[in-house]
């Protein structure tokens, strides 16, 4: 053989053993070690190795040409030394759960569909996300016909529900104390019961218990901390009132909204959807004038309101 056939082979032999190397090393070695990145994968090495057979010699100085590129200009640490981080400063943005978001549906449809494992499916999720403020839509599942669902609607509403009245009893025993803390517990019962309340999902005798209760917290908050009296808490004693139709309380808390916070907009709206309910014609209109007239930024709704009786 002449002296270029042996260099041919020798080259050959030197390409299969660098390829065979290659192999070994990315499939074999390259897993037991530290250097294996996130973005690993057998069949990358397979695929080189084969090019670099394939293309004797010109298959392996692309590889390698192209990794000492990387190497010499794109292989840089990034200088953070400027660079600032700051929870303050930075948005995250988490990544959708996609087949979560698609099995979302209006529950009040969902309870008749006749697929028990996509029921099923929907229930777990209204579970796994806040509960206290879901229990109303939990509530919808105990009319399932499939048993299991009702079975975790009613476990969790259960579980619930006795958390409310035990945490309830613990802040009102505190409360009766009488304490220089009883303006603080009375707020935080106020924020606490108005959350599950608002949903109504106890029989409507223990919601007027718990509704009389939260309406004690919010008489005692207003005479001995009626700075802490917020225009919120008002608003919501006097709609949990109005839910039980005990309508001359509720105007009783209407009044002394209005006279404490005569510029807020929810002393006129609690009053307003009060007397619509009662057919109070003129103490509805009365009390729309008298928004009317005031500087009060008025919300959508409100003035959806006003357009329809002006």
């Amino acid at each position: 053989m002449s002296t270029n056939e042996w260099i041919m082979i020798i080259g050959l032999i030197i390409n299969v053993v660098i390829a065979v190397s290659y192999l070994i090393w990315g499939i074999v070695i390259l897993p037991h070690t530290t250097r294996k990145d996130e973005n690993y994968s057998k069949t990358k090495y397979g695929i080189i190795c084969i090019v670099m057979l394939l293309c004797p010699v010109i298959g392996f100085l692309f590889f390698g040409l192209g990794y000492i590129l990387f190497f010499l200009f794109f292989h840089e640490e990034v200088d953070l030394s400027d660079i600032i981080f700051s929870k303050k400063r930075v948005v995250v943005n988490e990544r959708t759960d996609i087949e979560r978001d698609l099995n979302i549906a209006p529950l009040e449809e969902a309870i008749a569909i006749s697929d028990k494992e996509s029921l099923r499916t929907l229930m777990m999720n209204v579970i796994k996300g806040d509960v206290q403020k879901s229990l109303a839509a939990i509530s919808l599942g105990l009319n399932s016909e499939d048993s299991e669902t009702s079975h975790y609607a009613a476990s969790v509403l259960r579980d619930e529900l006795n958390e409310f009245r035990e945490n309830v009893e613990k802040i009102y025993a505190e409360i009766r104390k009488g304490n220089e803390d009883q303006p603080q517990f009375c707020i935080m019962l106020l924020t606490y019961m108005n959350v599950i309340l608002i949903q109504r999902v106890f029989i409507p005798m223990e919601q007027e218990y718990f509704v009389y209760k939260m309406v004690e917290a919010s008489d005692i908050l207003y005479q001995k901390d009626k700075e802490n009296m917020t225009s919120t808490f008002f608003e919501w004693t006097c709609l949990r009132l109005l839910e039980i139709q005990d309508f001359l309380l509720c105007e009783e808390w209407c009044k002394r909204a209005v006279s404490t916070y005569p510029k807020e907009l929810a002393s006129y709206t609690c009053q307003l959807k009060l007397y619509f309910t009662m057919q109070e014609k003129e103490k509805f209109f009365e009390t729309m004038e008298k928004l009317k007239k005031s500087n009060i930024v008025i919300n959508n709704e409100t003035l959806e309101l006003i357009r329809i009786f002006s």
